[in-house]
């Protein structure tokens, strides 16, 4: 599966009515957040294929009845999993709370209760069709993992959990922009999951 990842930052050259020219033959489109839904929307009309997202902390609160507050065409992971196009997607938005009262962020107890609500409905997923969760989707890096000291960048214990009790293949995060490229890879290998860095954007296979 060839996908299109995409977090935090409009990236002009996808902004175009030539981007399928420039990247073709891609199969999903997958957001960690953090961008305008008329971009999603732009991409998922002109592609025409799925696009899913987790709303990153500077997104809005979900809400089905707002249509400011979703992006049309485009299928809301958060919390959720999902087969697509042979792969098990699941998704878990948001950042660590670095604001009070502002939505999509979570405490890292609050975030252990998020994946704690997920973890039935995986586990019985693994059990009926025999097989793991391919590739989780998040706005947040995990604790330690691509993550930085400042209060809103912080990672989140409860993915080093939920990635430990999972084990996805892939985990697809933004959020965090890498200042040493010197010190720090955009992927790195923890406990059996690729962890993957996209901001702002990447073309990649899944296997």
């Amino acid at each position: 599966m060839k996908i299109l990842a995409i977090s935090d930052q409009i990236v002009e050259r996808l902004y175009s009515t030539s981007v399928k020219e420039t990247y073709p033959d891609i199969d999903v489109i997958i957001s960690c957040g953090d961008l305008p839904y008329e971009y999603l929307e732009f991409l998922v009309s002109l592609y025409n294929i799925p696009l899913i997202y987790v709303p990153g902390n500077h997104d809005p609160a979900y809400n089905t009845h707002d249509p400011r507050a979703r992006a049309h065409g485009c299928e809301n992971i958060d919390q959720h999993s999902m087969l697509l196009k042979g792969l098990f997607f699941a998704g878990l938005g948001g950042s660590v709370q670095y604001q009070l009262g502002t939505p999509n962020q979570y405490t890292q107890f609050g975030m252990y209760l998020r994946v704690y609500n997920m973890l039935p409905g995986l586990l019985w997923n693994r059990i009926r069709f025999q097989r793991g969760l391919d590739v989780l989707l998040t706005h947040s890096p995990p604790f330690g993992i691509h993550d930085d000291d400042d209060p809103a960048h912080e990672g989140l214990k409860a993915i080093n959990f939920f990635m430990r009790v999972m084990r996805p293949r892939y985990l697809l995060h933004g959020h965090t922009i890498f200042y040493r490229q010197n010190l720090q890879d955009h992927v790195t290998e923890f406990n059996g999951t690729k962890i993957i860095n996209i901001y702002p954007f990447r073309v990649m296979s899944l296997e």
